[in-house]
């Protein structure tokens, strides 16, 4: 063969090649457009997320649906902790992360009835830890969802997350237990008075 022939079906080769990578990249590979990644953003948060106001509704209503799971220390927890929320403690103490303990992790979240949301929640608003164990478990094909609050913001800022209207007609006290144990929410006479000046909860 000559190298005329060779470099030429070196050419014709480059050619076919880039014009199949373009093509399988084109199709598998395709970029999303602004309105699809909006999209998948709020169908992701919607899957996720969970309203502290709603869970907060539940429970005024006696709906049991959900496992509650607070992730931070047994020490913290026990000290207090949203009423109804069991412990499966992320913090081998309240400053060591247990991240590393993944076994133990998803054993305990494998044991919880599988008919019911399980929603995690942790220190705060931007605190990773429920974000950290979120993934552990989704790669053990175990799937929770996120309170969209934390710890502090249900015990210290209630006005942020409740209607002004209901801010004089709840006591944040009432939706927090202390002790090892998670407590019951306490079932409230749904009425207009809670359920809001337009009706409806």
């Amino acid at each position: 063969m000559k190298i005329k022939d060779i470099v030429l079906t070196l050419i014709i080769g480059i050619i076919i090649g880039a014009f199949f990578g373009t093509l399988f990249n084109f199709i598998f590979y395709k970029e999303k457009s602004e309105n699809e990644l909006i999209k998948e953003f709020y169908l992701t948060e919607n899957a996720v997320y969970v309203s502290p106001h709603s869970l907060r509704v539940k429970m005024d209503k006696g709906i049991n649906d959900y496992i509650l799971v607070d992730l931070r220390s047994k020490e913290e927890y026990e000290k207090s902790h949203i009423v109804g929320a069991i412990n499966i403690p992320a913090y081998s103490d309240p400053t060591t992360p247990d991240y590393e303990n993944v076994e133990r992790i998803v054993n305990a979240f494998s044991a919880l009835p599988k008919d019911k949301d399980i929603i995690v929640y942790c220190y705060s608003v931007p605190c990773m830890t429920g974000r950290k164990i979120g993934k552990i478990l989704a790669e053990n094909g175990i799937y929770v969802k996120h309170l969209g609050i934390g710890w502090n913001e249900w015990k210290y800022y209630w006005n942020l997350w409740n209607h002004d209207w209901e801010w004089n007609i709840t006591n944040p006290e009432e939706y927090i237990a202390k002790g090892s144990e998670a407590g019951m929410p306490k079932v409230k006479n749904i009425n207009q008075s809670v359920c809001g000046p337009y009706g409806g909860c």
